[in-house]
């Protein structure tokens, strides 16, 4: 899927699609690790910023770097880096009226690069805790990244690394794909549009969206907001690798990774009884969602070695 100043707002006028813009093109941090030319970090450099204006302008550049309907029938899984800002408000009246194919081919298809771009990034992550010195700092800040530590002059052990690489590998993209339709709406929802919580995360801080029916058991809690949809993305792999509630999923992803086995959304899915308040109904839903929408192919999907494109409004 291919840095301006200023970001407008991207509106597919043809169906009312807005994909909201900030201020800049989204700025990617070199993820911890010093191997410079490593396409991941490359291919992040300076986005290629893109005017849509219409949804014909969209399929338009899906066609241009072969990302179809058509190819992707006869088994290209080769996926562009695409970047975008938000879901607009106008979304949820607009794509009431198109085609349910369409609104959700539109829906996975801007989605699927973010989950590829966060567990790109995270696989690299993930390299630099096998190979880095334990007293390096760079292991040190991903210890504390993901809570195998709690403080700077915590010492960093083999036992540590280990539990590291529990908890820092991918979410299969059909699982994280089911799970941000399922939340967020197919991107329709008031929280989506507001904060872009596509993954219906929870924010104790008091920053948080408020819910019409807040409930009272959980105390002062609301939506947790991000800055954009790969943040929002980022934010989700990250709590599902690190909160306690998910430790099942993480145990089950290491057995299935040790016994070179795939690491699959069907299978992880299994484990997420208390991701939702409807526990076993909810795991039926992804697992249904993701069967019926063939999802499971998206776990074959890799991205291309292109620079991110950067989608503006023309």
């Amino acid at each position: 899927m291919t840095n301006t100043k200023k970001i407008l707002r991207l509106t597919l006028i043809s169906t009312a699609l807005v994909l909201a813009a900030c201020s800049e093109a989204p700025e990617i941090e070199d993820p911890i690790t010093s191997d410079k030319d490593n396409i991941a970090i490359t291919a992040m450099k300076n986005p290629t910023v893109v005017e849509i204006g219409s949804l014909n302008d969209l399929e338009a550049l899906f066609k241009e770097h072969d990302y179809t309907s058509e190819s992707w029938a006869k088994g290209n899984r080769e996926v562009p880096r695409l970047s975008f800002d938000e879901f607009s408000e106008s979304w949820k009246e607009t794509s009431s009226h198109m085609p349910v194919k369409t609104k959700k081919q539109v829906f996975f298809r801007l989605m699927a690069p973010l989950i590829l771009i966060s567990n790109e990034r995270i696989l690299l992550e993930r390299e630099e805790i096998k190979t880095a010195a334990l007293d390096s700092q760079n292991l040190k800040e991903l210890g504390l990244k993901y809570g195998v530590i709690s403080d700077e002059k915590d010492v960093m052990d083999e036992e540590k690394r280990a539990r590291l690489l529990i908890q820092v590998d991918i979410i299969p993209p059909s699982l994280a794909l089911a799970q941000a339709a399922e939340e967020s709406g197919w991107g329709t929802s008031r929280f989506t549009s507001e904060g872009n919580a596509f993954f219906g995360q929870w924010d104790f801080s008091g920053n948080g969206m408020t819910p019409k029916q807040q409930r009272k058991e959980l105390g002062d809690y609301g939506l947790a907001r991000f800055d954009s949809p790969l943040a929002s993305v980022e934010g989700y792999m990250k709590n599902i690798n690190t909160t306690g509630a998910y430790e099942k999923l993480r145990v089950l992803r290491a057995d299935l990774r040790n016994s070179n086995k795939k690491i699959t959304g069907m299978e992880l899915a299994n484990t997420l009884d208390k991701y939702s308040e409807r526990g076993q109904a909810y795991i039926d839903g992804l697992h249904e969602m993701i069967s019926y929408n063939k999802l499971q192919d998206v776990d074959e999907a890799y991205l291309s070695e292109e620079k991110l494109i950067h989608l503006v409004r023309k």
